[in-house]
């Protein structure tokens, strides 16, 4: 058998963790982080000297930013380096130094040097952090030098501040410090900074008081030097554990000490991981629990699950990293588990066992022992006292054999012994063994191991009983027959364990099946799911499929949870849903078969990710067993993760959604300030100033000048009402508020009308107007018409040359007028032909041509409520056409849809 140990390969995990470091690193900047614990331990000094060496080794370095505090040693370190000059940014009336980010770029160095990693640049930069100043020199290829201290870690940020009383602003995200290819400590003893601090070598002497009395205390500056010290090492000891698993080294490297305790069920778990959480403690060193699944542990009694799952949640509650882990054979997996988490110290329990049970079964801690090369295991003494707190229930020994196994199994040998005697004239009696061996599969696949053993056992002796000479009677007169009894005893018990234990590996096998059926039904489901009601419901349906049990769901509303979805026939009282309260604000599982308010009907676990709390989901079983069962647990958890990513991935969709629909407004908005601002304006203006002539100069001007000011002002003001009316006209039409006055109209008089409203601007444009005689009258609303009529002679007259002419058509076309206004225009780009007809869309005008862009849109609106349509179509030979299609039964059609 292949050593488990000696056979580590990277996990596809690790492969692909590998891959994609290496892809985010292609064409990337390498950072080394000077990292120390307080100002003054001398990073900045430690950097300018490794540049130095970098500087001397032909490399090509510039000084990006570095702060030397006046320090004539650091000032002396750079001399002979390239400065990069600074550029200065005005804030609050002065100005001050910043690092010239665009001066850096354009140099680009192969390294440079970047001090002060937390600073905050001045308002007014490109970046707010020189962190993400330093994130685009890295991107650009660039290799960075920097200097910070570890309080200034996000993830400190909460320590540091209980450590010292001062909450660090200025922080950076801890990525930085994982994608650094090198981390330099630079350490000192705190006695010796502090010593640098008197002497005024950190800060001048009133803020080195200040400093001393507030932050520089000796348990500060202890605490952060091991906060230093943890995080250092343990990125050190991630890229050792790395390289090991890349290079498939078989591990553990004793560097540092980790823990392993395996638990099974047994009531001496609980003393096991406490040993384990003592001798941790002792050593400052994490630890491990883990529960091993075999093929035949689905055979344990829901008791001993029940323990299980209660062992992995105390030693969760005691700081361990749980895990569950399904293999063939417990010592092969928790020696390789140990290889790849690098565990140097394995803790077991003594054996209890007889020594004949020993040789029989040989212990799973000698198996360990035997397998691990690597990790000491420790033998812990299992005493039965110190159990009260448990219930002191027995482990059942394991079955998996038919309620009346050991009856059906004498069955079975009886009638195995019916047909040999049938045939035993016509066979030898030692091809009479193989009925026997059938008999054995048969009870194996039917009745389970302990029965197959049974049968082999008594098929044996039944063979020798009826058909070995002297018959009746257990004597041999052969001796050569004991092999015989021997060989069909010894194929017998391998042939039932053999089949037993592939039928208990398809037991497993077909609830793992049905657990990731579950789970692909659930995502399936919640894939397919668009809003938070459809997803409580796949939910809840998938819940109560998997798991036949009923489900509840809460959501916030505000400072309560609302029940949002539920199974039918559930109700839950107040209390039920105190317990939910309690489960959502802790964020923990609560409720029966957990260790919290278990007096309450249903288990109620916490829909949360890690960027947020987003619900509850509450489970009532048919079984109460099924509360703590392993495989229910963890089914149950599972869908709750699941339940809380599509419940999250819908609330970032309506988020999304509104932000789109905020944007959508913001464009309009400012589309239509940007439009009419300049087309109300310029009325606005000339009446302003015709009115300021008329009232200033009013009596020194003629007649003549008076009127032609007059008609001026009237002009404009009239432009001005007809923008405003178009703006009203388009609310209107998107409040679905217009209502059509159907009447029995001429299109001539339609055309009258409307040339009537715009012969002021014709001017001298020829229009043509062809209308056939024979135009039965059509039913539509002559006032509404006629301002579609007006807005598209008025575009046409807009964007046709003055020498053009525009042409109004009218036909007939199966049942349909069609009304056609054509001018000699430079037309529209045909991609852009059905957007004329949005709100505000206007193509480019010629110089001195105004407008809102809500005439064509009104057009749209109006006709499509006479049940017509509009388009826009370029001609052949030049300018643009449209074209109003109105139904001749207007009227019919109205009515039978309910709008009249």
């Amino acid at each position: 058998m292949t050593n488990p140990v000696n056979d580590i390969r990277p996990t596809p995990e690790a492969m692909l963790k590998l891959a994609q470091a290496e892809e985010a690193q292609s064409g990337q900047g390498r950072l080394k982080v000077f990292l120390g614990y307080a100002a003054g331990v001398g990073k900045t000094y430690a950097m300018l000297e490794a540049a130095r060496e970098r500087k001397r080794d032909g490399r090509d370095l510039v000084v990006g930013y570095v702060e030397s505090h006046g320090r004539s040693e650091t000032d002396a370190l750079l001399e002979g380096l390239e400065l990069v000059p600074r550029r200065e940014l005005p804030y609050a009336g002065v100005l001050l130094p910043e690092m010239d980010l665009d001066a850096i770029l354009a140099r680009k160095p192969q390294i440079v040097l970047v001090d002060e990693l937390a600073h905050s640049n001045v308002p007014g930069s490109r970046h707010e952090k020189r962190w993400q100043d330093l994130e685009e020199l890295l991107a650009a290829g660039i290799d960075v030098y920097t200097t910070v201290n570890i309080q200034h870690f996000e993830s400190l940020n909460d320590v540091v501040a209980q450590i010292t009383g001062i909450t660090v602003r200025e922080t950076v995200p801890d990525r930085l410090l994982d994608i650094a290819f090198e981390i330099k400590l630079v350490d000192i003893s705190p006695e010796d900074l502090l010593q640098r601090l008197h002497e005024g070598k950190v800060y001048i002497p009133d803020q080195a008081a200040k400093a001393i009395e507030k932050f520089f205390r000796p348990g500060n500056l202890m605490a952060l030097r091991e906060l230093s010290l943890r995080r250092t090492a343990a990125r050190v000891d991630d890229q050792m554990r790395a390289y090991m698993e890349r290079q498939s080294i078989a591990g553990p490297w004793p560097t540092a000490e980790r823990l392993l305790v395996c638990v099974s069920g047994s009531p001496f778990s609980e003393q096991l991981i406490r040993a384990t959480r003592r001798l941790a403690e002792e050593l400052k060193a994490p630890w491990h629990t883990v529960y091993i699944e075999t093929p035949g542990s689905d055979r344990h009694t829901r008791e001993n699950r029940e323990r299980i799952w209660q062992d992995l949640r105390f030693a969760e509650s005691l700081g361990a990293q749980v895990a569950t882990l399904t293999a063939t054979s417990v010592p092969d997996a928790v020696v390789e588990y140990a290889a790849r988490h690098n565990v140097t110290r394995i803790v077991v329990g003594k054996p209890s066992r007889s020594r004949w049970q020993e040789l029989l079964h040989p212990p799973i801690v000698d198996q360990i022992i035997r397998r691990s090369s690597s990790s000491d295991v420790f033998v812990v003494r299992i005493s039965s006292e110190g159990q009260q707190g448990r219930p002191q229930q027995a482990v059942r020994p394991p079955h998996h054999a038919h309620p009346f196994g050991y009856p059906a199994a004498a069955l079975l040998v009886a009638a195995a012994t019916m047909l040999c005697g049938l045939v035993s004239r016509f066979l030898e009696p030692t091809n009479l063994v193989m009925i026997y061996l059938l008999t054995v599969v048969v009870a194996a696949v039917r009745l389970g191991r302990r029965p197959a053993m049974l049968t082999a056992f008594l098929g044996v002796l039944a063979f020798d009983f009826f058909f070995v000479p002297p018959h009746i009677t257990f004597a041999v007169a052969d001796t050569q027959y004991l092999i015989t009894f021997a060989g069909l005893l010894m194929v017998g018990l391998v042939i039932s364990s053999l089949v037993a234990r592939a039928r208990e590996r398809a037991d497993v096998i077909r609830v793992r099946e049905i657990q990731t059926a579950s789970l692909y039904y659930l995502s399936r489901d919640l894939a397919a799911a668009a809003d938070i009601v459809t997803v409580l419901q796949a939910v809840t349906r998938n819940v109560e499929e998997a798991l036949n049990a009923k489900a509840v769901i809460f959501l916030p509303e505000g400072e309560r949870l609302e029940q949002l979805a539920a199974s039918e026939g559930v109700q839950l009282n107040s209390k039920e849903q105190a317990v939910a309260d309690w489960a959502f604000r802790n964020r923990q599982p609560a409720g029966c078969g957990t260790d919290t308010l278990i007096s309450a009907e249903l288990i109620y676990l916490p829909l949360q990710t890690p960027a947020s709390q987003l619900g509850v989901l509450g489970v009532r079983m048919e079984d109460e067993l099924d509360y703590r069962s392993t495989e229910s647990r963890r089914l149950l958890d599972a869908f709750a993760v699941q339940a809380a990513m599509a419940i999250e991935r819908v609330q970032f969709s309506h988020q999304a959604e509104q932000a789109q629909i905020l944007q959508a407004r913001e464009n309009l908005e400012r589309a239509l300030l940007n439009s009419i601002s300049h087309d109300l304006r310029t009325p606005l203006v000339t009446v302003t100033g015709v009115l300021a002539s008329l009232r200033d100069e009013g009596m020194h001007l003629n007649d003549q000048a008076r009127h032609e000011l007059l008609d001026t002002a009237a002009g404009e003001a009239e432009r001005l009402n007809r923008f405003v009316g178009n703006l009203l006209d388009m609310t209107r039409i998107e409040a679905g508020a217009i209502r059509l006055n159907l009447e029995l109209c001429d299109i001539q008089d339609l055309v009258g009308c409307a040339m009537a409203a715009i012969k002021h601007r014709v001017g001298n444009r020829n229009i043509r107007i062809r209308l056939p005689d024979d135009l039965p009258m059509v039913s539509l609303d002559l006032v509404l018409m006629t301002q579609v009529l007006v807005n598209l002679l008025d575009n046409s007259l807009k964007y046709s040359p003055p020498e053009g002419s525009i042409e109004i058509s009218a036909r007939l076309e199966r049942g349909w007028l069609l009304l056609e206004i054509a001018d000699q225009g430079p037309g529209v780009p045909e991609q852009d032909l059905k957007r004329v007809f949005d709100k505000f869309y206007r193509i480019p005008v010629p110089e001195g041509v105004g407008g809102t862009g809500l005439g064509l849109s009104i057009c749209k609106g109006i006709v499509e409520a006479h049940n017509g349509s509009i388009r826009a179509i370029n001609k052949s030979g030049g300018g643009l056409m449209m074209v109003v299609r109105l139904p001749l039964a207007v009227q019919n059609t109205l009515e039978e849809n309910g709008q009249l």
